[in-house]
């Protein structure tokens, strides 16, 4: 089989790191993938968005399945783009369709979604500049905190959580009026503030069956104690010591199979990953958010833990089998540690020379900011390597990850010295 891997991050890698694995694989390209990814496969120089460019490649290399990283392409309609077009429509994209995709592209779409279908989340209210006036008197309901979510896609940063009611209602005006977070925030979801703990739960589905991949739990802040400004994720850990099968059995039966017959009865076709984004309020689980793709940086946690081969089971997505596969976990545990450049999520500087990457022993390098240049690789983005690493427990398994940081340096790294601190 000839595979291509849409996009460029710590997810991509991962994802080709284990696809290189299978059995089944023939070729692999990863488009534009980064310098981690050419060490598992071919980078190719397209852009995710560049849909004529993916086809002519698709046809030119006789490629036999997509697999789709990011949420962009899947939100802007690859899938619908593959099935329209008569030379291509026999690939199978790994990804729900434009429709699907709105239960990540839509906060309200997602939250009408979970409504429908008796699915357990934060009670909210959707306003745009039409009904602005009813969105401060929905606050002024709320018991702070407050939680104003960008109803479209904002690159993870559309979500703020506030603790006065006069700046809650400030941030609502500016994402309505100022456009703070662009066309995404012309429509704001308020939601009610859940207390609890987060996680993320996967799983893979073919449409109307489902298998569920590894939990994991993901550090979204810059500073350690979870402190400072959002980032796209410091680190992950898998499995998750709180999710226990008690808990997991809720999240099975109140959650998973709700949401999977709840889309084959909304006529809803979804083939791919979907991560729900969930919190654990004494014991109980909500959902926070669905994404129509796998998390980033734990699918660096994620693949690193699933034992099946992931072609094996992506073809059972694309032919509908996916019930007939079977799902293999490792039982140790896997733990990701993000190495980002300094000065980020703010502004920070690309091309700094990395050093290092050929001394780390017995851990992973999972490439999210990088470019190579022959042989010397530097660093092209703001959270740039994810060192991943097995143990038989969290602590060895943080512990072989952090040995293994030191080894690694380029001007301005940082990384979180706590990753699991909570647990």
């Amino acid at each position: 089989m000839d595979v291509l891997v849409l996009g460029s991050g710590g997810r991509e890698h991962a994802l080709a790191w284990k696809i290189a694995q299978s059995s089944q694989l023939d070729k692999l390209f990863i488009a534009p993938g980064n310098a981690g990814t050419k060490e598992v496969g071919t980078n190719v120089n397209i852009k995710v968005d560049d849909f004529e460019g993916i086809k002519d490649f698709v046809i030119k290399e006789g490629i036999d399945m997509v697999i789709v990283g990011p949420e962009d392409p899947l939100v802007n309609g690859i899938h619908d783009f593959f099935l329209a077009n008569k030379e291509i429509a026999h690939v199978p994209v790994i990804g729900p369709k434009k429709f699907a995709a709105q239960l990540e592209g839509s906060k309200d779409f997602s939250k009408q979604f979970m409504k429908r279908h008796k699915i357990p989340t934060a009670k909210y209210g959707t306003f745009t500049a039409e009904n602005i006036d009813e969105g401060y008197q929905f606050l002024e309901k709320l018991k702070p905190p407050f939680v104003l979510k960008a109803d479209g896609l904002a690159a993870g940063k559309g979500v703020l959580i506030l603790d006065k009611l006069a700046d809650a209602k400030k941030e609502l005006y500016s994402m309505i009026h100022e456009n703070k977070f662009g066309s995404a925030g012309a429509s704001v979801v308020i939601e009610e503030f859940l207390k609890g703990i987060e996680l993320s739960v996967f799983i893979l589905c073919d449409g109307k069956s489902y298998k569920i991949l590894p939990e994991a739990k993901d550090y979204k802040r810059i500073g350690e104690g979870d402190t400072g400004l959002n980032t796209g994720g410091m680190g992950a850990i898998s499995p998750v010591p709180f999710a226990n099968t008690t808990f997991m059995d809720k999240v099975e039966n109140q959650i998973i199979i709700p949401v999977v017959k709840g889309l084959v009865a909304d006529n809803i076709d979804y083939q791919g990953f979907l991560f729900i984004g969930l919190m654990n309020v004494k014991g109980d689980p909500y959902v926070i958010e669905f994404n129509c793709r796998m998390g980033d940086p734990e699918t660096e946690v994620v693949m690193p833990r699933l034992r099946s081969d992931i072609l094996d089971l992506f073809d059972g997505i694309a032919t509908r089998t996916l019930s007939e596969r079977d799902i293999d976990i490792d039982e140790r545990t896997a733990t990701t540690v993000m190495m980002v450049s300094g000065g980020y999520p703010g502004d920070y500087q690309k091309g700094k020379k990395i050093t290092g990457l050929n001394q780390v022993k017995e851990s992973m390098v999972f490439h999210a900011g990088t470019i190579a240049d022959g042989p010397v690789v530097t660093t092209n983005g703001g959270r740039v390597l994810a060192v991943t690493s097995y143990g038989k427990n969290l602590d060895a398994a943080l512990t072989r990850s952090y040995e293994n940081l030191e080894k690694l340096d380029f001007e301005g790294a940082y990384y979180r010295k706590d990753i699991g601190f909570d647990l």
